[in-house]
């Protein structure tokens, strides 16, 4: 345990395993008292996601949790993520207050704990997320960070969806794409597949990223497979489509959607991407309208669909408001050089 001084009493900072189960309980308690608060849209933070999150990241690399507390009481959460993929120099940072603590110093005092992790290691930027809310906008500009990005989460009601309007944008984007037969797999992907998945998989790079200091992120085979290892290692249900072209047998795009094993009504949109070789021919409408139909056809007990976009991301935010998602909550992405 390393030990912080925040005004009295001392801050207790204690690295949180994905295997123990004590502490991952109430770091996750923490976690979700800080969303229900912040984020009452949010679904419910549960410990077993946050154990499998903590074992796994989002593709092998899971970030390091902190469990913080002041004469034992559990008054903070920490997180402190980095890659050995790209962006040697970035270290991203949070840090969560539980509600009935704020205002005592004790987030400076964890990001003071983080950002000396990260100038230790060479890092020369650290960065993060917040709402976009007064509180952590005052909290980030007097630190030093700047608003770099905004990104916005948008849901999608499944039940909530015009089955025979979808036809219509279904059958409206094959006609523009006569070329490109579509797949459907679920799990892991054959490894005599995984470098064209690579491939297109790194098409996400051309996605808009605002004023962040971030260097394009880099797909070899070995990092694609842990992706999928990962989210299959929670028990998830992890469902790709791809566009193939029927002269070449080229993969032109991806999406990718997630249905949660313990709440298999919640589901989450990862990567939707095109090759940029194949765009204008309305591959990401008809990547995504095919992935409605499978979802209704496969998972029909699937309520909702979360998804993520920069606000300047013009493009997929037209395919998604089309297809019926709303928006629920608008987040910042803050940056600063050490």
């Amino acid at each position: 345990m390393d030990t912080l001084r925040t005004q009295t009493p001392p801050l207790g900072i204690t690295e949180v395993a994905w295997s123990d189960e004590d502490l991952v309980r109430r770091f996750a308690a923490v976690k979700e008292a800080v969303r229900a608060a912040d984020e009452p849209w949010g679904h419910p933070i549960l410990a077993s996601r946050t154990a499998a999150a903590l074992r796994h990241g989002w593709d092998g690399e899971p970030a390091v949790a902190h469990l913080v507390t002041v004469d034992g009481v559990d008054v903070a959460a920490a997180e402190y993520e980095t890659t050995s993929w790209d962006n040697q120099h970035l270290a991203w940072l949070g840090a969560d207050v539980h509600p009935a603590h704020r205002r005592r110093g004790y987030g400076e005092a964890v990001l003071d704990f983080l950002v000396d992790r990260a100038r230790a290691e060479g890092r020369t930027s650290v960065g993060g997320n917040s709402w976009d809310a007064a509180a952590p906008r005052a909290f980030a500009t007097r630190h030093g960070f700047e608003a770099k990005a905004v990104e916005v989460n948008r849901r999608q009601h499944l039940a909530r969806v015009d089955q025979a309007r979808l036809e219509r944008l279904h059958a409206d984007a094959l006609a523009h794409a006569p070329d490109y037969e579509l797949v459907r797999r679920v799990g892991a992907t054959p490894a005599a597949e995984l470098g064209a998945l690579a491939e297109i998989t790194a098409a996400i790079n051309d996605a808009p990223t605002d004023d962040l200091d971030i260097e394009d992120e880099v797909f070899p085979t070995e990092r694609v497979a842990a992706y999928e290892n990962a989210w299959l290692g929670r028990g998830d249900r992890l469902m790709r489509v791809c566009a193939r072209h029927r002269g070449t047998g080229e993969l032109a795009g991806q999406t990718v959607v997630v249905v949660e094993a313990e709440r298999p009504q919640v589901a989450h949109q990862h990567d939707t991407s095109v090759v940029r070789a194949h765009r204008g021919h309305r591959l990401g409408l008809l990547l995504k309208t095919e992935m409605l139909r499978w979802l209704a056809e496969d998972q029909p007990q699937v309520a909702t669909v979360d998804t993520w976009n920069a606000e300047s991301n013009d493009h997929m935010i037209g395919v998604n408001e089309v297809l019926g998602y709303e928006v629920v909550g608008r987040a910042l992405a803050w940056q600063r050089p050490l």
